[in-house]
């Protein structure tokens, strides 16, 4: 088993230091869901929403938080991205969203931290614009689905 890097020998916390590591293109896609009523899930397709594009709105917000992981997450390096894509996939047999985002750059770390980021806040203000008709909606399944670059190389969910 791989061991922790964010602590250094004596368990103290610490940034990685990524300096001598070689420049590489990286990309990663995470993606979750949120689950809600059926008549929510409609107000969402059909534009009906007081607020706005609910879904629109959520992708701003997902590629918005991509750009600003390392100001949430204390660890993260703070990344020249070259690239973030927020897109959704409506499940009307779970009455869902599903959240896709892509991350990429070309840089000494990963950016697996920004697509996990970029989903989880895109899903968080379908929640948010939605709340006040449906507070039981539930959000799942927020996952690395796969990653390229870097020395460890490409990793992909097998399931």
């Amino acid at each position: 088993m791989a061991e922790l890097t964010h602590f250094n020998q004596s368990g103290d916390a610490h940034m990685v230091d990524v300096g001598m590591r070689a420049v590489t293109q990286r990309q990663a896609v995470a993606s979750g869901r949120i689950s809600m009523l059926p008549a929510t899930l409609t107000l969402i397709t059909q534009g009906g929403h007081k607020k706005g594009d609910v879904l629109g709105i959520a992708r701003v917000a997902g590629i918005m938080a991509a750009k600003k992981t390392a100001d949430l997450i204390p660890l993260c390096h703070p990344l020249a991205l070259s690239k973030v894509s927020v897109n959704f996939e409506i499940d009307t047999a779970h009455t869902a969203v599903i959240c896709q985002a892509t991350v990429g750059t070309t840089g000494q770390t990963g950016v697996e931290m920004e697509a996990l980021t970029a989903v989880q806040v895109a899903l968080l203000t379908i929640y948010d614009m939605c709340k006040a008709v449906d507070r039981g909606m539930q959000m799942t399944d927020i996952r690395l689905e796969t990653k390229s670059g870097g020395q460890s190389g490409n990793w992909q969910r097998e399931c």
